[in-house]
């Protein structure tokens, strides 16, 4: 998040879209204004973070996807106003997907009758960092390890040709969990057996964890050890910079890993879906707030009713 500001908005979001899945079994009039009052305070809170991703972070996808999500935000929520209540179901999954996310954003670290409990934030960047660097060392690089910003083992410090020292810090953003909670809070939301629920977090989760790790490790790498150092004044112009050993950065981090992330997203999301078609809801919603048109995806992409799907199916 960009600051306490945003934790609070964020907290403040998820509060009211729990609200709104809690009163959806008992008051649906009353679950449908606090759910359109998420959606509009959702809104408020991806126009916060438009600054921070577009010019702090300089991340260009980043910075566009949010400034896409306030508008998308406002909609959704006049359509759910208007009547369509096929998003309830996506407003369930964004507030189980902040229940997983929040606590590693937001919660600090704690001392319990003398016993130091460290925050989750650290505990999970931690264990990317180690396996980030088990993962170079299997490459045959061995960077040194030292304290970053956050005052725990977190950056990898490389030494150029010319003396020039880089270092790469691992972040919230770097473990993978933003995606991990958004196919929890998806898997989550939908009316399915467990059985099946749990096959789809298996298939999920691991590949996202992996291919996490592969990502961290070619960032590192192509930045530590400047590997992509190509067309330096025109990256630099375009991402407002002007550090030119950076450049290597903005190339395989803020182009190659997150358009690749997208399409490693949307790999992902068929996997489960082929697991749990009652998905398809969702995605519909989604495709449906970005064309204005409906579509049928089981038939389109041939996928199996719930009944063909064996044990647990029902």
């Amino acid at each position: 998040m960009a600051g306490p500001f945003t934790d609070v908005l964020a907290w403040v979001v998820i509060g009211l879209f729990l609200a709104g899945a809690v009163l959806r079994g008992r008051e649906r009039a009353s679950a449908r204004a606090v759910t359109v009052a998420a959606w509009a305070v959702f809104a408020a809170f991806w126009a916060a973070l438009v600054p921070h991703f577009a010019f702090e972070q300089k991340s260009f996808v980043e910075g566009v996807l949010s400034l896409i999500a306030v508008p998308a935000s406002l909609y959704v929520g006049w359509l759910l106003y208007d009547g369509r209540d096929s998003l309830f179901v996506l407003s369930k999954a964004i507030a189980v997907m902040g229940v997983a996310y929040l606590p590693f954003e937001t919660i600090p670290a704690l001392t319990m009758g003398g016993l130091a409990l460290p925050s989750p934030r650290h505990v999970l960047i931690s264990h990317t960092t180690a396996q980030t660097e088990w993962a170079m060392q299997l490459l045959g690089y061995d960077p040194t390890l030292v304290e970053g910003d956050q005052g725990y083992l977190n950056t990898f410090k490389f030494v150029t040709d010319g003396g020039h020292v880089i270092l790469f810090s691992i972040i919230l953003a770097c473990t993978g969990l933003g995606s991990i909670a958004i196919f929890v809070g998806l898997i989550a939301a939908v009316d399915a057996p467990l059985a099946r629920k749990l096959r789809a977090l298996a298939i999920a989760v691991p590949i996202i964890y992996v291919l996490n790790i592969a990502r961290t490790t070619f960032i590192g790498l192509m930045f530590g050890k400047q590997y992509m150092q190509w067309f330096v004044e025109e990256v630099l112009f375009l991402f407002g910079g002007t550090d030119p050993y950076k450049v290597s950065f903005y190339l395989s981090d803020r182009v190659i890993s997150q358009v690749l992330a997208v399409v490693a997203l949307v790999g992902v999301t068929y996997l489960v879906v082929r697991e749990l078609p009652e998905l398809l809801t969702v995605v519909e919603d989604v495709l449906y707030v970005v064309t204005r048109e409906e579509y049928d995806l089981r038939e389109a992409l041939d996928l199996p009713d719930s009944g063909e799907l064996g044990p647990g199916a029902d």
